[in-house]
C-alpha cells in the first residue's frame, strides 16, 4: 500500500517538484500575469497624463534607480534572515504602491512626479525581493534534475507572461491602464500570501557573520573570483540597459506611431512570452555539456527586436522576431541558473545573486532616462540600430573568456574550489563551473 501510494504521488508530481518549489512557481505565475500587463499600462498611463518619450523614460528610470541602489543590501539581508520574510515584505510594499498608482490613474489625477515616486517604491521592493527569491528558488531544488526544474519554473513564469501581456494590451485598449494596474496590485497581494507559507526549516542555518558590510565583502570576493561570472554580468549590464530602453520606451513609441497602438505591442510581447515557453520546453530535454558557451551564443538573437523596430517590421513580423528572441533568452537563462546552482555555495546565493542583479541593472536608470534624448539627437531608427550593434559586440567579447567557452556540466555532488576552472568531469574535457527585460539579473529568473 505504501509503495502504491508513493508511486501515485510520483505520478502526479515529479520528485524534484517539492512543496517550496510549487509555492514559488504558483506565486510567480500570479505575479507574471499582473506584471506583464502593468508594464504596458504604465507606459499608456504616462501618455494619458500628457507625457512624451522623455517622461516614459523618467518613470522607467524611477523604478530602476532604487533597484540598483538597494540590490546589494537586499542580497546581504536575504542571506542573514529567512528569505521568505524578505519576499513577503517586498510583495506587501509592491501591493501598496501599485494600488495607489491604480487609484490615481483611475481618478484621472495622476501626475508624472507621482508616477515616479510610486514606481520608485515598487523598484525598492524588487531590490530586496530579487536576491531573496533567486536564493530561495535555488535552495528548493537539488539533484541531477536541477536544470529541468529551472526550465519548468521559467516555462510557467513566461507562460503566465503570455497571457498577462496579451490581456494587458487588450485591457489597456478597452478599459484603460488604471484597471490593469489594479489587477497587478491584487496579484502582489495573492503572491505574498502564497510565499508566506514557504518552509525554510530544511535550509541550513547560516553562521553569524561580522555584520552587513562583512557579508557584502564576502559576496564581492565570491563574485570577482570567478571570471565567467563577472564577465557575463558586465556583458548584461549593457544588454539589459539596451533592452530596457527598447522595451520601455522605443517599443511602445513605435507601436503608437507605426503599428496602431497598445494592442499590437501587447501581442508582440506575448510572442516573446511564447518563445520563452518554447525555449523552456527545449531546455527540459536538452542539457548542453558546455552550458555557458551555448547560453552565450543564445544571446546574439536578443538584438533582433531592436532591428525589427528600426525597420520597422509589420506587427506580424515583429511578433515572429520577438518569439525567436524569447527562445534564445530562455536558452541562456536556464544555462545561467544551472551554472549558478552548480558553482555558488547555498549560503552565499543571495549575495552573489545581488551582485549579479546589481551589475546587470546598473545602467538601466541611465539608459531609460537617455532614451528620449537619444531619439531627439540621433533619431529613433539610428538609436535602435545602435542598440542592436552594441548588444552584438559585447556578447562577442564575452566569448573571449576561457571559462565561458570551456565550462562543463558536472555530475551531482562533484564540486570545485572557489574560482577553479574545474577538471572536466563531464566526458573528460576541461571546464568551469539571470524579465520583462532580461530581468533581470543575467538570468532573469524572477518576477517580483
Amino acid at each position: 500500500m505504501t509503495n502504491r501510494s508513493a508511486s501515485s504521488r510520483s505520478g502526479r508530481r515529479p520528485e524534484w517538484a517539492g512543496r517550496n518549489y510549487m509555492l514559488l512557481t504558483s506565486a510567480t505565475i500570479v505575479t507574471s500575469l499582473g506584471a506583464h500587463g502593468a508594464l504596458i499600462a504604465t507606459t499608456w498611463a504616462v501618455f494619458e497624463a500628457g507625457g512624451d518619450a522623455g517622461d516614459v523614460g523618467l518613470v522607467a528610470m524611477a523604478r530602476f534607480l532604487p533597484l540598483v541602489l538597494f540590490l546589494l543590501i537586499g542580497g546581504a539581508v536575504a542571506d542573514r534572515i529567512p528569505r521568505h520574510r524578505v519576499m513577503v515584505a517586498a510583495n506587501a510594499l509592491n501591493f501598496v504602491s501599485q494600488a495607489v498608482f491604480a487609484a490615481l490613474v483611475l481618478s484621472g489625477t495622476a501626475e508624472i512626479w507621482q508616477m515616479m515616486v510610486l514606481t520608485a517604491l515598487c523598484g525598492t521592493g524588487q531590490a530586496f525581493f530579487n536576491p531573496a527569491a533567486e536564493g530561495m528558488l535555488m535552495s528548493s531544488v537539488t539533484g541531477e534534475q536541477a536544470s529541468r526544474a529551472f526550465a519548468f519554473y521559467r516555462m510557467a513564469m513566461h507562460g503566465a507572461g503570455i497571457g498577462g501581456a496579451a490581456l494587458g494590451g487588450a485591457l489597456v485598449a478597452f478599459v484603460g491602464p488604471g484597471w490593469v494596474l489594479a489587477v497587478d496590485a491584487v496579484a502582489f497581494a495573492v503572491a505574498g500570501g502564497l510565499r508566506a507559507f514557504l518552509d525554510v526549516s530544511g535550509i541550513p542555518d547560516r553562521k553569524p557573520g561580522g555584520g552587513l558590510f562583512a557579508d557584502l565583502r564576502e559576496g564581492w570576493q565570491e563574485f570577482v573570483g570567478r571570471p565567467w561570472l563577472w564577465s557575463i554580468v558586465a556583458q548584461f549590464s549593457v544588454v539589459v540597459a539596451l533592452i530596457g530602453a527598447v522595451e520601455a520606451v522605443y517599443g511602445p513609441l513605435v507601436a503608437r506611431d507605426e503599428l496602431g497602438g497598445a494592442r499590437p505591442w501587447g501581442i508582440a510581447l506575448a510572442g516573446y512570452g511564447v518563445g520563452t515557453v518554447a525555449g523552456a520546453v527545449l531546455m527540459t530535454r536538452w542539457k548542453p555539456r558546455r552550458m555557458l558557451l551555448v547560453g552565450t551564443l543564445g544571446v546574439f538573437p536578443i538584438a533582433l527586436p531592436s532591428v525589427a523596430l528600426a525597420v520597422p517590421l509589420h506587427a506580424v513580423g515583429l511578433t515572429v522576431v520577438m518569439f525567436v528572441s524569447g527562445v534564445a533568452m530562455e536558452i541562456f537563462g536556464v544555462s545561467w541558473m544551472t551554472t549558478m546552482h552548480q558553482e555558488i555555495p547555498e549560503e552565499k546565493l543571495s549575495r552573489v545573486s545581488a551582485y549579479d542583479w546589481f551589475g546587470s541593472t546598473a545602467l538601466l536608470p541611465l539608459s531609460t532616462a537617455l532614451a528620449g534624448p537619444a531619439e531627439t539627437a540621433f533619431g529613433r531608427t539610428a538609436s535602435l540600430w545602435g542598440a542592436a550593434a552594441l548588444m552584438t559586440l559585447v556578447t562577442a567579447l564575452v566569448l573571449l573568456v576561457p571559462d565561458v567557452r570551456n565550462m562543463t556540466r558536472r555530475p551531482h555532488g562533484v564540486t570545485t574550489a572557489k574560482g577553479d576552472a574545474g577538471t572536466g568531469v563531464d566526458g573528460g574535457g576541461a571546464g568551469a563551473g539571470t524579465g520583462t527585460t532580461a530581468g533581470t539579473g543575467a538570468g532573469a529568473v524572477v518576477d517580483a
